[in-house]
């Protein structure tokens, strides 16, 4: 049976989208949860209420993920009001699209900023955490399948995405002798707040088409493959890619 019960996950970028599925169904699941945030404080209290008007434990904390310093404060605001932590989840990120004759160093270094900086540090300050309590963890990474198979448009964010899968191989070779457990996951297209825009653009129908399953992604069908990571029935499981795409990769 999958139980969270007992343990600590900390969320970056846990107050929407999958972030957010993510954070109600490891609560369902017994754990107490902190919901990172960068500035939608609404949309964390949301999570955070639905949460507790469920009967579970949970913490909403600001933090920019691209910041120095930040998370390492936000894991220690979050391990004095939940307890130690116990396990990590990288959702924060950005997804834009640009030709490469349009990109300027801005864009592209914006995107590094959050999506590779952000992994680093997120992970750095969860680490910390963790050996410190002496009990291990894991760590979640949302990566894409556009970091494995590469992205015409979408290059910055592809390429972020890789360097995410290669930080994780890294880091599980690290942090095992810890017990601390990395993973990613890498989603096709889902149908998140972020993904909206593009998926309507080139066309829902058409996108749903493209996948063997008949379907766009949801958030729920990535916060199930979290949670059986984040739990004790994956604790043999590290440095490892899961993805979830519906099939897609059977198309080549």
């Amino acid at each position: 049976m999958l139980t969270l019960t007992n343990k600590h996950i900390f969320i970056a970028g846990g107050s929407r989208g999958i972030g957010a599925e993510t954070a109600l169904l490891a609560a369902a699941a017994g754990a107490a949860v902190t919901v990172n945030y960068a500035g939608n404080h609404a949309a964390a209290a949301k999570v955070v209420g639905e949460i507790e008007a469920s009967g579970g434990r949970a913490f909403a904390v600001q933090a920019d993920v691209s910041e120095e310093g930040a998370l390492d404060q936000a894991v220690d605001a979050a391990v004095e009001r939940l307890g130690p932590l116990s396990g990590l989840v990288v959702s924060a990120g950005v997804f834009e699209g640009c030709p490469l004759d349009e990109m300027t160093a801005e864009f592209w270094d914006r995107t590094m900023a959050v999506n590779v900086r952000g992994t680093f540090l997120a992970v750095r300050a969860a680490a910390r955490s963790m050996r410190a309590g002496g009990s291990g963890g894991s760590i979640v990474i949302y990566t894409s399948t556009a970091g494995q198979r590469g992205s015409a448009v979408y290059s910055a964010y592809a390429t972020s995405k890789g360097a995410q899968i290669l930080f994780m191989r890294s880091m599980a070779k690290e942090l095992a002798p810890d017990r601390i457990r990395v993973n990613c996951i890498a989603p096709a297209w889902t149908d998140t707040e972020m993904a909206a825009p593009s998926l309507d653009a080139l066309g829902r129908e058409e996108v749903a088409a493209s996948f063997p399953l008949g379907r766009i992604g949801l958030p729920a069908d990535v916060a199930g493959a979290t949670c059986f990571l984040l739990s004790d029935l994956a604790s043999f499981i590290t440095g490892t890619t899961m993805t979830v795409d519906g099939g897609m990769d059977m198309r080549g």
